[in-house]
């Protein structure tokens, strides 16, 4: 019998009963009273007694069907005893009663209920040999009669129970089923998007830029080094060639190969490598510790934190050094992003741009901390922390996929 549960939900199957078991618990509180009151000499201390008694359990059961603020399941079946007990020593016509009182535990366990009735039989049995000194064969006739009306009623709602349950259960995996597979299609819809997205990038702009660099190249060579038409053409190749990279990075940022085809650790090598190579900034990546199991997602936000603070120290922080560093750590997976580069304060326009709020959205997707740590002059580190927990994956917000 589940202690913890107050009352029957309209969730559980047993829910359809509510109404019957309320009313067959009613009725044998009303027949057994009246016999009780009409039909037997009671004093006026034993007739006030019984009319106490059944005031108060129809009050507590009345109390255990209120959802969401019944007692629970042990106490009402405690305490709901406890009055019938004394009901049946004023009136032995109230162990009738235990019908409506225990029917309700055919919901937790057939087994319950066969406890009931047999108890009820044998309370049945003390009383008459209690009263009459002996047991008439029609008073155990009567009992195996009920014994075996009751536990074929027992069986019988017990299977009901339990068939309602097993639907109650395909149901719900059915939309858990339904549930994962639009999860599914949604990210494979956003995966054909970027890829969509990566090619037309590759095609139109990365390509563009690689023409007008080709072009601004030729142009730069034929004309007379010093004029200014020559230090014009170099500041557009130099701008062509920036362009030309943040192109390439941002479709190679877009691949959702990315991470299908390497591991968090060779991608980020690989972001270092393309960021010496085409910037001649000296960059590294360290990997510290032994790798841990991640899901997708959680490497993909590593990423791209570790991509767009790599951007911003290329950009922005003039810098002659950027060091990524991803701990392994108990618990948790740190990324640090360290250049040399001129810094910021933290209250200038910049330290609230759109590429640290994404980070940091980003980071509160996951549960994670961002940390920025800058002054004028002295680089900028940023830290990602992504705790670890074991079986616990979280949704990330489409913006931020």
């Amino acid at each position: 019998m589940a202690g913890h549960s107050s009352h029957p939900t309209a969730a559980e199957p047993r829910g359809r009963w509510n109404t019957l078991w309320s009313g067959l618990f009613y009725g044998l509180l009303i027949f057994a009273t009246f016999n009780a009151l009409f039909y037997e000499s009671h004093t006026a201390f034993r007739t006030s007694l019984i009319v106490g008694l059944v005031v108060l359990l129809a009050a507590w059961h009345l109390l255990w069907r209120i959802p969401g603020r019944g007692p629970g399941n042990r106490l009402y079946f405690a305490a709901a005893t406890g009055m019938w007990a004394g009901l049946i020593l004023a009136d032995p016509d109230f162990l009738i009663l235990s019908l409506g009182i225990f029917a309700p535990l055919c919901y937790y366990d057939v087994r319950w209920g066969a406890v009931a009735l047999f108890g009820t039989g044998g309370v049945w049995l003390w009383l008459e040999s209690t009263d009459l000194g002996a047991i008439p064969w029609g008073t155990v006739a009567s009992v195996i009669l009920l014994l075996a009306t009751g536990l074929l009623l027992v069986a019988y709602f017990g299977t009901v129970v339990r068939q309602s349950r097993q639907r109650q259960e395909l149901i719900d995996e059915l939309r858990q089923t339904q549930a994962d597979l639009a999860e599914a299609e949604r990210r494979g819809g956003v995966l054909a998007e970027r890829e969509r997205l990566a090619r037309d990038i590759h095609d139109t702009l990365t390509q563009g830029f690689a023409s007008v660099v080709m072009l601004l190249e030729a142009a730069t060579t034929s004309l007379p080094s010093g004029t200014s038409g020559r230090q014009h053409a170099e500041r557009a190749l130099q701008t062509a060639r920036e362009n030309l990279v943040e192109s390439r990075r941002m479709v190679w940022a877009m691949r959702p190969a990315a991470l299908a085809d390497a591991s968090l650790s060779e991608a980020l090598r690989k972001l270092t490598a393309e960021l010496a190579e085409d910037t001649g900034i000296e960059a590294e990546t360290k990997v510290i510790g032994t790798p841990v199991g991640l899901g997708v997602d959680e490497e993909t936000a590593i990423l791209r934190i570790a991509q767009e603070a790599v951007s911003n120290a290329r950009r922005h922080a003039e810098a002659t050094r950027v060091t990524v560093t991803l701990s392994h750590m108990d618990g948790a997976v740190v990324l640090d992003v360290h250049d040399d580069g001129v810094g910021f304060t933290p209250d200038e326009p910049r330290a609230d741009g759109v590429g640290l709020r994404t980070m940091r959205e980003r980071a509160q997707a996951f549960g994670g901390t961002l940390t920025v740590e800058t002054h004028p002059g002295e680089g900028t580190a940023v830290a990602f922390e992504l705790p670890v927990r074991e079986g616990v994956r979280l949704t990330v917000p489409s913006h931020l996929e």
